[in-house]
């Protein structure tokens, strides 16, 4: 399916999205590696209930500065904030959002800012606060080099250097994190004509630039403490995750306190895509019963 691409400004960027479907709003939120149209096997199925939009966040896709600039040191504020004025744009005034990797970040973040705007949130996996130091766990490190090879302005340089640097790099990952190596064959070259835009691969890098404070912070002082978000939650985490595992999720109910917690058999990090037509059933299994309630007034 073809998808039409939309552009809205607002007061910095100017934001790329998606939208197909008509009913209450549902907001989905990509990672890294990812774009919009990493949502491509899921939009048809969810646009049959909701008025699905998908932006794509800043450095990512096609959403750009308005004013040229490369975006610098993104963080979990600054995408919350993206978010809140890219819905001002829209009119839209309460949502639920879809999210996975760095837009799991955002979720949380919108939801904590914003109770009254947020309906209900999804999460295939869930990066949060809880994984705490296990971030930096010795064993684990091995599958986080790229957080801190993101941290040098040469790695933006050595991967885009050409397409083939760009294919080894992304296929590395798209490889690595999915339960079946070859789940990416299709659209690796999507991949790699996203990332060789002007700014993708240093816009995808600024997020790990301007998280790294906050990672370091939970590695070296541990899981804080804050109120748990109370709005209805679903997490539908991959079983075979190499890189946020599934074992991690063990403190979840300390962070949502109306929480749904499963595990997605044979999915690894990026379920939506891996899983498609068991991910779309699990998001209208949880969003279409709130249609009839409350979530979205």
């Amino acid at each position: 399916m073809e998808f039409k691409d939309y552009k809205i400004e607002t007061s910095e960027l100017s934001v790329n999205y998606l939208r197909e479907g008509k009913g209450p709003p549902l907001i989905l939120l990509h990672g890294w590696p990812e774009f919009g149209r990493v949502w491509k096997e899921n939009i048809p199925a969810l646009a049959e209930k909701f008025d699905v939009i998908v932006p794509e966040l800043r450095g990512f896709g096609d959403t750009r500065r308005q004013d040229g600039k490369p975006v610098e040191g993104t963080t979990a504020d600054i995408l919350t904030n993206d978010l809140k004025e890219f819905l001002d744009a829209l009119g839209i005034s309460r949502v639920s959002i879809v999210s996975h990797d760095v837009g799991a970040y955002v979720a949380q973040g919108f939801a904590r800012a914003y109770p009254n705007r947020t309906a209900a949130l999804f999460f295939f996996d869930c990066p949060y606060a809880g994984v705490g130091t296990r971030w930096g766990e010795a064993t684990h490190l091995k599958e986080m080099f790229y957080q801190y090879f993101h941290q040098w302005p040469m790695a933006e340089e050595l991967v885009g250097y050409n397409h083939d640097t760009c294919r080894i790099y992304f296929k590395h990952f798209l490889e690595r994190w999915s339960a079946d190596p070859h789940a990416f064959d299709k659209d690796i070259e999507l991949w790699v004509d996203n990332f060789m835009k002007p700014g993708n691969i240093k816009g995808g890098m600024e997020w790990y630039r301007g998280a790294l404070a906050m990672r370091l912070k939970w590695i070296t002082e541990g899981a804080p403490k804050v109120e748990p978000i109370a709005c209805p939650t679903r997490v539908f985490w991959g079983q075979e995750d190499r890189i946020a595992k599934i074992e991690w999720a063990d403190k979840l109910d300390e962070y949502f306190s109306n929480l749904k917690f499963s595990a997605a058999p044979g999915a690894g990090h990026f379920v939506h895509y891996e899983k498609p037509e068991m991910s779309n059933k699990e998001m209208l299994n949880f969003f279409t019963p709130l249609i009839t309630g409350d979530a979205w007034k």
